[in-house]
């Protein structure tokens, strides 16, 4: 099992770590800031260090059970099982990830009670599909979500028991991925105050302190692609 150092803890942009295993397929550690490969949110690249030598990594993937495999570089060498190593991630492309996973919470918050069909988180460019009878107007939801980020709204996430999606399946967004079961517990991510929530959902990806850290952003388009599909494209101003 790998510890998700990233799920406490997003800023961290190196650690130390130990290696569990390591092959051309991966390299498990016994724990990790590098994020899986999963929910729409791409797997993070950077370098892994260790006493003698490097190697660049070029992709983070799910392995078996919870473990989570650094993908590396086709020539790069390989650390020995039990080595010290140093993780440090692409700070850039993850804060990028970051800013971008966030808008697209936002952007649910802008569009209340509009399922979720799709999406896909990038550095520069990302995008959601939402079950929508008409096309929302592009200037307005664009100037709603910037008065969202520019709230400078805490973000924060909890376990929970699993069982409150028996309870409020409305938490769900989406409906083309659902939140794993089976563990009996839940993470949710939350965007707002208590008292104040601005968004509620369960997620197990990576996301910004504070909705001003985000910046500007501009919707690049909103398509239609299907009787009641809408995509909106988002990009970091």
């Amino acid at each position: 099992m790998t510890e998700r150092l990233f799920l406490a803890e997003s800023n961290l942009a190196s650690a130390p770590a130990t290696v569990q295993a390591a092959g051309a397929e991966g390299i498990a550690l016994d724990r990790s800031i590098f994020y899986a490969r999963s929910g729409g949110q791409p797997g993070d690249v950077g370098t892994l260090r260790w006493e003698g030598g490097e190697v660049a990594i070029v992709d983070t993937l799910k392995g078996d059970g919870e473990t989570i495999l650094l993908v590396p570089a086709t020539d790069g060498a390989l650390p020995a099982v039990g080595a010290a190593v140093e993780m440090v991630l692409d700070w850039p492309r993850r804060h990028a990830l970051m800013r971008m996973h966030t808008t697209l919470h936002l952007l649910c918050a802008a569009l209340p009670g509009a399922a979720v069909t799709g999406g896909q988180i990038g550095a520069d460019r990302s995008r959601l599909d939402f079950d929508l009878p008409e096309a929302p107007d592009r200037v307005a939801l664009e100037a709603r979500l910037n008065a969202l980020i520019a709230e400078d709204h805490a973000l924060k996430a909890h376990w929970v028991d699993e069982s409150v999606l028996d309870e409020n399946p409305a938490l769900v967004r989406t409906l083309s991925v659902k939140p794993p079961r089976g563990t009996g517990r839940l993470r949710l991510v939350q965007i707002g105050a208590d008292d104040a929530i601005v968004d509620l959902q369960p997620c197990g990806g990576t996301h910004v302190s504070r909705t001003s850290e985000i910046g500007a952003v501009k919707i690049a388009k909103v398509e239609n692609k299907g009787r009641q599909n809408r995509r909106i494209v988002v990009v970091l101003a």
